[in-house]
């Protein structure tokens, strides 16, 4: 197949076969790519080549906005690549949004992936990770969770009926409308006391030692789907690269995808011009923002300062300092994808920031009021955007594409605490987490059961 997986240290440059499971290298324990003999395939000239598959949608394969480009991802034989349906997205050029972050009109583009079958864009990680562990023989996956991740396996193990789907999630830590897709899903659901860092930790050990095959980010194979959100969004700007790229960073595998799918991209040269990347934290949950900004951490080459992350984590254990945001999505201290985001924040000349819970709810309203509910952790690219617009690092006219990573429905109970008039609610819900106001709550109206009084409201 010419394909195989490398590790990402310079210095150790390992490479496996893709029949292998693995998570980090075994040689010296870090991060592993997917990786392609691309001399000894058939590459496309340009991106307009994938356009000839838009008549073919009849065709499961082609009408996947995974597998539509499995040219860029051809570690599986085509007719063996699983499909539930996912990428069909769209790219909406948001003018109400453009404004509310201060960008010219025209300027601003949102990325729904909330539309996938689950909800969120795990969908299209998922499609390849399946893959991956069809072509070995797993017999059951198994993640840790905030919520989005749980929902896509249960989806794609109900469905295909491939593998058995165990899930680990955090308490207290997933929002409803997630945890419901699991469970009604099938899914095998079991609940540590502890927060996704702990769930993480522990469903690799269980992993290992019961050879269940890990569907978390770590495996190589999901971020090879997740990189074909951003093939989608060139094909949406009819395969002209925007200025930027925002993105919410929780456990950084889009961030970590979204980097690779440019540095292939530009290496095969079917770009030539590379995107910036904005990597946005909320503010409960920060580590990346800390040591990008603080601690001044980066990629150099490969070269990492180890020594930073482990001190920072020491002082984080010391301290007993939580995750903890309305943003559950992202609400991750240790993220995994942590070196691959360095990688991608050097090629793409990257930044990264923090949003208050206020301003992501802010921002998530008015997303909301322009169009697209998503969740609250989407809504951190949108605050993100209008941060970088206020301190001149991004232009008012230069095009921006914000990520939204997934459905309103995902999280409604904060969605109806910004809007609602019930204040207990609100105060459970959002008062505690430093949120003083709503002002973009599109509140119901409270009315006597009178037509007279409802016709006053109404007119």
């Amino acid at each position: 197949m010419n394909a195989f997986q490398r590790c990402i240290n310079p210095q150790c440059n390992a490479t496996f076969d893709v029949s292998e499971v693995l998570h980090r290298c075994p040689k010296c324990g870090a991060l592993l790519d997917v990786d392609y003999e691309w001399d000894k395939l058939p590459v496309p000239n340009s991106l307009a080549h994938f356009e000839k598959y838009w008549g073919d949608r009849a065709n499961p394969h082609r009408f996947s906005g995974v597998w539509r480009f499995h040219e860029l991802l051809p570690f599986a034989p085509l007719e063996q690549c699983v499909t539930v349906g996912e990428g069909q997205t769209v790219l909406q050029r948001n003018n109400g949004v453009a404004e509310y972050v201060g960008k010219s009109a025209d300027s601003l583009f949102l990325q729904y992936e909330g539309l996938n079958p689950s909800g969120s864009f795990k969908d299209n990680g998922m499609a390849a990770g399946t893959t991956h562990g069809r072509l070995v023989g797993a017999k059951t996956a198994a993640c840790a969770s905030t919520g989005n991740t749980s929902a896509s396996l249960a989806v794609y193990c109900g469905v295909t009926k491939l593998m058995k789907a165990v899930v680990f999630i955090g308490s207290g830590k997933i929002a409803y409308g997630k945890l419901s897709q699991a469970l009604d899903y099938g899914a095998r659901t079991v609940q540590i006391k502890g927060d996704f860092d702990d769930a993480m930790a522990r469903v690799q050990e269980v992993s290992k030692k019961l050879g269940i095959y890990l569907l978390n980010s770590l495996n190589p194979f999901r971020l090879e789907g997740q990189k074909t959100i951003m093939f989608r969004v060139l094909e949406a700007l009819r395969w002209d690269v925007p200025d930027w790229i925002v993105v919410p960073g929780g456990n950084l595998g889009n961030s970590s995808s979204f980097g690779k799918a440019f540095i292939e991209l530009h290496k095969l040269g079917l770009i030539k011009k590379v995107p910036r990347l904005a990597v946005i934290n909320a503010a409960g949950a920060d580590s990346l923002y800390r040591l990008y900004n603080d601690e001044k951490l980066r990629w150099n080459g490969g070269n990492i300062d180890q020594s930073k992350i482990d001190a920072f984590y020491a002082q984080m254990d010391k301290e007993n300092r939580r995750a903890n945001t309305i943003a559950s999505a992202i609400e991750i201290n240790r993220p995994v994808n942590l070196t691959k985001c360095l990688r991608a924040l050097d090629f793409c000349d990257g930044v990264v920031r923090k949003v208050t819970e206020q301003e992501i709810l802010d921002a998530k309203a008015q997303v909301g009021a322009h169009g697209f509910g998503c969740e609250p952790a989407s809504a951190a690219s949108v605050a993100g955007t209008k941060q970088l617009v206020e301190e001149g690092i991004i232009g008012k006219d230069e095009r921006v594409v914000c990520i939204l990573t997934g459905y309103q429905l995902k999280d409604p109970n904060a969605t109806v605490a910004y809007h609602g008039t019930d204040r207990e609610f609100y105060e459970q819900v959002l008062g505690r987490r430093g949120v003083a106001e709503t002002p973009y709550a599109n509140s119901p109206v409270v009315v006597d059961n009178d037509i007279d009084r409802i016709l006053d409201v109404l007119k």
